[in-house]
């Protein structure tokens, strides 16, 4: 199965239907409740929750989800007032429309359940149906509809945000070690679309971090990650000169960032991550490994790109 541990909870919801092609008389037995095995819909109905929650048994590669909320509704459709959904030559069919609206939140889509509900509901209906239809038809099984997660985040990025990435780190800037956490900065930001205008390696100096951050702020640069000097160590002085210049400090971010990681790695809880504003620049600091720069920015991009709105004014 596919790995969705790196992924943030979020609301999930789908939308499903299919139709349930039946003719002119039974749609008449069915209005007048006179069918051979009883109930229709409620027994439907029934069939659609099984049939969602037995979803990653049916499906190998489906994770299991949490289904928060299930409503399933009937409806009919007739060639007259739905044209579309009937072909010619068959102007004694009536449709039954089934559809499945679902929520959940968790880290992976719900829709496969949605449709393996409405499905499942739709075969319920052929069975109850059968001993006295030898037309039915299953049709339009489709999603109609899903939001949460990646389908919601082409809104949030940002092709034309500018960025910059300062790595705090003593011996990074003395040469003794590789910088791996800048570079992960900048391949997780440009797979947003957004621009890195400029990448600098600082020793662990409050007075030079804080030259670096004016002089973007300054230019104008809408985003800046720094990495390194977030942990209690002597020399981890990052999140202290950043905190020194923020206006307005956005808590929740590293809020986000922690909690996301706290779930990954008990370490998680030692970083002392700040975010938020100098003049129209935001900035965020990030943990000086990468497997924790990667984690930080999993939990707040794309969304984090929607600050830029809200600095110039534009509200949420």
């Amino acid at each position: 199965m596919r790995d969705i541990t790196h992924k943030i909870s979020t609301l999930r919801t789908a939308l499903a239907s299919a139709v349930l092609y039946i003719t002119d008389r039974t749609a008449l037995r069915v209005k007048q409740g006179t069918l051979p095995k009883g109930d229709l819909f409620d027994v439907a109905r029934a069939a659609a929750f099984l049939g969602a929650k037995a979803t990653p048994q049916l499906l190998p590669h489906c994770h299991p989800v949490s289904i928060d909320a299930m409503d399933v509704d009937f409806d009919y459709l007739y060639p007259d007032s739905h044209p579309a959904y009937f072909g010619d030559g068959q102007p004694d069919r009536v449709g039954i429309q089934l559809t499945v609206s679902a929520k959940s939140i968790g880290r992976t889509g719900i829709e496969m359940e949605a449709l393996t509900a409405v499905s499942v509901a739709a075969l319920e209906l052929y069975d109850m149906l059968k001993p006295i239809d030898d037309q039915l038809e299953i049709g339009h099984i489709r999603l109609i509809n899903k939001t949460g997660g990646k389908s919601d985040n082409d809104r949030f990025l940002a092709p034309l945000a500018t960025c910059a990435i300062l790595v705090c780190s003593d011996a990074t800037f003395a040469g003794r070690r590789l910088d791996s956490s800048g570079k992960k900065i900048e391949e997780m930001l440009l797979a947003t679309g957004a621009q890195v205008l400029d990448y600098q390696i600082v020793a662990d100096e409050k007075c030079d971090i804080q030259r670096i951050v004016r002089h973007w702020v300054d230019r104008g640069v809408q985003f800046i990650f720094t990495t390194g000097g977030t942990g209690l160590g002597p020399r981890d002085v990052t999140v202290e000169a950043v905190a020194e210049l923020l206006e307005k400090q956005a808590s929740g971010i590293a809020e986000a960032m922690r909690t996301h990681g706290q779930q990954r790695t008990p370490l998680a809880m030692m970083s002392r991550a700040v975010a938020g504003t100098v003049g129209t620049s935001f900035i965020v600091t990030l943990p000086g490994s990468t497997n924790g720069v990667k984690e930080c920015l999993e939990a707040v991009l794309p969304a984090l790109f929607h600050v830029r709105k809200m600095v110039v004014g534009g509200g949420h």
